[in-house]
């Protein structure tokens, strides 16, 4: 079988998990892992929680600790357009994703550990990603969370520091229907000795973070406490762990981009043999890379993954600073999403939308989506086009476009803008483990 062959069969493999979406509970996974021999044991992690800003404080920890010298693994999820685009590794020179051939060796290889367990998709993955880690014997990982905290896979990690980037009302049938409840769970990654850096949080948060940290004896380093940053949407001043850093440059866009740059800045400072210089500090949040946050991808296309009200107030800040630029929103959004928070931060900021349809069995079709939109802003110009193809030729006919809604459809404008080769949708993005009820 061919390496293409053999990672195509990975990934309907994986596909075939997606009916074991949700389930509490580490054991299984804990089991895999032993039969492997601990690879999450092997290697030092820096384990990032949070509702949004994970992605971008993993990203920023990695190219800090990389121009450290250090050779970094880095999971994350989802994907944008591959698979392999979760599990990555490199040094000072670069990270890379995964090799297909090497990822469906490795998916292989948990599934046949996992014996009579049926894994879920998540787990997989999270145990694929721990034994590429500690076979490329990189010196430390940055591990995001899928779900939650206290139950994802990912909490098997070794952390030498723990991250929760903020907190909002997200998967609440899951976590929760409070920012205190979703807090303690994902609070549940804190562990004794091990820093805690904490975002911005409202006061209930706060508490039940607050509470579960003393609880396990975590240290505490709270934004807008032990550490602090101020921006002018281009450059940082940050005070905090590993000291004072004045102008450096941010490399990814947008004013909420510093508060998750200073947190891997605090959370980077307490990494074991490689604590960042002001060279590395300033290089690594010079050049972190996230794809699809922010990325103008044309000079008429941005693409941002905001999926969430928090993330779509972000968002609508980032438009207000592109004015007087008026965009036409391309839209896509997943039915178990809060839709209308959503649509209600960005309407105001667009002078059209254009609604089309993820590709995913959880989206709503482009007329329901397009229904939404007309009852919260009635005079908006809104057509519907399911079509991906056609709804981007649509929305570009009139100026610049913002693509955004849902993660899926941002990876699939990426690959159609692109050319980057694209995974069928044959794998979705099923809920990792981390139900708490």
């Amino acid at each position: 079988m061919t390496g293409d062959a053999r990672y195509a069969a990975a990934l309907e493999r994986l596909s075939s998990l997606a009916r074991f979406g949700v389930r509490p509970g580490l054991e299984p996974i804990a089991r895999v892992l032993e039969a492997l021999g601990h690879p999450e044991r092997a290697v030092p992690a820096l384990h990032v929680a949070g509702t949004n800003g994970k992605g971008s404080t993993a990203a920023f920890s990695d190219a800090i600790l990389r121009a450290a010298g250090a050779r970094v693994g880095l999971y994350t999820s989802p994907h944008l357009a591959r698979f392999t685009e979760r599990i990555r590794a490199g040094g000072p020179s670069g990270s890379a994703e995964i090799a297909r051939d090497r990822c469906a060796s490795l998916v292989e290889r948990v599934m046949a550990a996992a014996g009579g367990d049926a894994l879920t998709f998540f787990e997989v993955a999270t145990a694929a990603a721990f034994l590429f880690f500690a076979e490329e014997r990189v010196d430390l990982s940055v591990i995001e969370v899928g779900l939650g905290g206290r139950f994802d896979a990912t909490a098997c990690c070794a952390p030498f520091a723990t991250v929760i980037t903020g907190i909002a009302l997200d998967h609440t049938a899951l976590l929760g229907t409070t920012t205190a409840a979703i807090a303690g769970e994902k609070a549940g990654i804190a562990r004794a000795g091990v820093p805690l850096v904490v975002g911005a949080v409202d006061e209930a948060a706060s508490e039940s973070i607050t509470a579960h940290a003393v609880a396990v004896g975590a240290p505490l380093v709270r934004l807008g406490s032990e550490l602090s940053v101020a921006t002018d949407g281009e450059r940082i001043d940050y005070r905090g762990p590993g000291g004072a850093l004045d102008g450096a440059l941010l490399g990814l866009a947008g004013e909420h981009q510093a508060r998750n740059a200073a947190l891997a800045l605090a959370a980077t400072s307490f990494a074991p043999g490689f604590r960042p210089d002001e060279r590395a500090r300033r290089e690594g949040v010079a050049h972190a890379r996230w794809p699809g946050r922010l990325e103008w991808i044309a000079p008429d296309l941005l693409l941002d993954a905001a999926h969430n009200p928090d993330g779509a107030a972000a968002l609508a800040r980032a438009l207000d600073r592109l004015a007087p630029l008026r965009f036409t929103l391309l839209c896509g959004a997943l039915a178990d999403k809060d839709v209308d928070g959503v649509l209600a931060a960005l309407l105001p900021k667009v002078a059209r939308a254009v609604c089309t349809r993820p590709d995913s069995p959880r989206a709503l079709a482009a007329e329901a989506l397009a229904a939404r939109v007309r009852a919260l802003a009635p005079s908006l110009p809104v057509v519907a086009i399911d079509a991906l193809h056609d709804a981007l030729a649509e929305a570009r006919r009139t100026g610049p476009v913002i693509g955004c809604g849902s993660i899926f459809l941002v990876g699939a404008l990426r690959a159609l803008s692109t050319g980057e080769p694209i995974d069928p949708r044959t794998v979705g993005d099923p809920l990792p483990i981390g139900t708490p009820h």
